[in-house]
């Protein structure tokens, strides 16, 4: 997956998104009138920057924490920051979960590495980062207090698309600039008046608080931290292992709006109607995995299980434990097992379950996991 700033293709000519911008004016321009006190950052002179990190508490390197909620984590949201900050090798991450047990993050589930309280304990002074991904309940008391305890402490909070709303909940992003997923627009400025919402930017750097636009741009958005804490350099390594080169904030979240071709698309809680297997082994690639499962969960009719040579708890690549769905070669049928994982440039799976969904789907339901994906289209 290259440049996300200068991508030339989607996915062949099946998945082209070059009309979308024209095929979505209509519903565009009816949000305009509704969304007018959202800022438009395009219109910013300068791209965004995460302060330069300061070492505290004597330690020799960052220590980073990713949270998720068990009841409901979205997958990309999470693993693509722990992907990129473990693989760095510039901080001690962490996953940390609000309770005690697995983690559910459609499809998939997983056991972090501690809970909130024994990371309190094992680190009274606090995380220097926190990364809230999107949650199926943003208003979960546990993860609310945690973050504010966070920010209590001095750390910079760092909120992946629609984690935004539950760091909005906590009160940290009043007075604020901020951003998120271009589908909450209109409801992120009613719900949170004192927030200063931005739209058309990838990430929003101000102070302790950062906030991040849709799935794709959790890439960005972590690089832009590497950047921050270990410098260009190392940051343009890492954005090459990943199978990027730009992490830029210049984004133009309008384009993804979705365009009335998409309006028949199965709801996101229909039932599912294709039972989709995806192979898992050891060392598996955490940021291949999460974009290849959300791709296909998000076609609206697929259901995937993770499917290994036996039911034992995986480490993948670099820490993150997975809990397997399925025994290959169990009594419970899946109706399509997909290839291997590719963990070569690991960013590279989202063109690969696209150019999949495509010819398995057809061109729109790909067209509607790359458009909520805000995966860029040619240029």
């Amino acid at each position: 997956m290259q440049d996300f700033n200068r991508r030339t293709a989607l996915i062949s000519a099946a998945v082209t998104l070059g009309g979308l911008a024209l095929a979505g004016r209509a519903a565009i321009a009816g949000q305009a009138a509704k969304t007018s006190s959202l800022f438009d950052a395009s219109k910013n002179p300068n791209p965004e920057r995460i302060a330069p990190y300061k070492p505290r508490f004597g330690r020799s390197r960052p220590l980073v924490a990713i949270v998720g909620l068990n009841e409901g984590t979205i997958i990309s949201d999470f693993c693509i920051p722990f992907g990129v900050m473990a693989r760095s090798d510039v901080a001690d991450v962490v996953s940390v979960s609000v309770t005690s047990g697995p983690v559910k993050m459609q499809p998939l589930t997983f056991q972090l590495q501690t809970t909130v309280d024994e990371f309190d304990k094992n680190h009274p002074e606090g995380a220097d980062y926190i990364f809230v991904p999107a949650v199926e309940n943003d208003s979960d008391a546990g993860l609310l207090r945690w973050i504010k305890a966070q920010a209590g402490k001095g750390c910079t909070v760092i909120s992946i698309c629609y984690g935004a709303m539950a760091v909005a909940n906590t009160g940290l992003f009043d007075g604020h600039r901020a951003t998120s997923h271009y589908s909450n627009e209109e409801m992120r400025v009613r719900r949170f008046p004192n927030v200063k919402w931005q739209k058309n930017i990838r990430y929003v750097a101000d102070g302790k608080v950062v906030s991040s636009a849709g799935v794709s741009a959790s890439m960005p958005t972590s690089i832009a931290l590497v950047e921050a804490i270990a410098g260009p350099a190392k940051a343009a390594q890492v954005a090459r292992d990943v199978g990027i080169d730009g992490w830029s904030s210049k984004h133009d979240s309008d384009a993804f709006q979705s365009d009335p071709g998409n309006a028949d698309m199965p709801a996101r809680d229909a039932k599912p109607d294709v039972k989709l297997g995806i192979p898992v082994k050891t060392g598996d690639d955490e940021i291949a995995l999460a974009l290849t499962a959300e791709s296909y969960s998000r076609t609206g009719n697929t259901l995937a299980y993770a499917v290994a040579a036996s039911r034992a708890p995986l480490r993948l690549a670099h820490g993150l434990v997975l809990l397997p769905d399925l025994v290959a070669g169990s009594p419970t049928k899946v109706d399509r097992t997909l290839a291997p994982l590719e963990a070569h440039e690991a960013t590279r799976a989202l063109d690969i379950a696209l150019a999949d969904i495509t010819k398995t789907y057809g061109p729109k339901a790909a067209r509607h996991v790359a458009l909520f994906m805000e995966y860029p289209g040619p240029t």
